[in-house]
């Protein structure tokens, strides 16, 4: 099995019967994991099919095989790559990314402006991100939107989250800037990422112990970005 049994398309209206699959899909993936995610319903999944602002791949028999949908924040200066998903049995085909690179385009189309962002715990996001020319920034440099924020609710972590008053958490943020024009940088960061995935772990077991200690650690959580960056140099 190959990307070339699989049809990514953007998705239509009545797509919609799929709705509560991908619902379900994505809760349990992340029950699966053990890490947060913010619950959409069956509806508001539809929705984003009928506005046009959402990805959806087939395998070739016309089974449902992933998703992932666009959201808008800050009246549109900010939009999210959300619920990326893909159905178990259809993983390890390089479909992940082929519905990133589809959404990213999607995105780009309709917002080409936008700064577009995303929060995510996984290093195979986090390489997907990098090669379409994400940068990993601080949490100060995403949407301040509130309805974005409140979305973490219902995430495991999110009393973390409001512990460390929105300045960081278990995600690592990531951010594509149109203007800034870094792309260069990120897809050698992507490239240094596939070489040297165990610097990564490291990297996520250090911030999680500095995520979690009590106090505010600003310079802690500082120099651990810098070296994240030094060690992928």
């Amino acid at each position: 099995m190959n990307i070339n049994d699989f049809i990514v398309q953007v998705a239509l209206p009545e797509h919609r019967v799929f709705a509560e699959e991908i619902c379900e899909e994505m809760a349990e993936s992340a029950k699966a994991r053990g890490t947060g995610i913010a619950k959409r319903s069956p509806e508001y999944v539809a929705g984003k099919m009928a506005d046009g602002k959402s990805v959806i791949a087939f395998h070739k028999d016309g089974s449902w095989a992933g998703f992932c949908y666009i959201e808008t924040w800050t009246h549109g200066q900010f939009v999210a790559n959300s619920g990326l998903i893909v159905s178990p049995k259809y993983r390890k085909a390089g479909l992940a990314h082929a519905i990133k690179e589809k959404i990213f385009e999607l995105s780009r189309q309709k917002y080409p402006k936008a700064k577009i962002f995303g929060l995510t715990t996984g290093l195979a996001v986090m390489k997907i991100n990098s090669d379409l020319g994400y940068e990993p920034v601080t949490y100060s440099e995403l949407t301040q939107d509130e309805e974005f924020w409140k979305g973490c609710q219902s995430c495991v972590n999110f009393d973390i989250l409001k512990m460390k008053e929105r300045k960081n958490c278990m995600c690592t943020a990531m951010l594509y800037d149109p203007v800034e024009q870094k792309h260069d940088v990120a897809k050698k960061f992507a490239e240094e990422l596939h070489k040297k995935p165990k610097l990564y772990e490291r990297f996520m077991r250090i911030k999680q112990r500095l995520v979690l200690k009590t106090k505010p650690q600003k310079k802690g959580l500082k120099s651990l970005f810098l070296m994240f960056s030094v060690l992928f140099k």
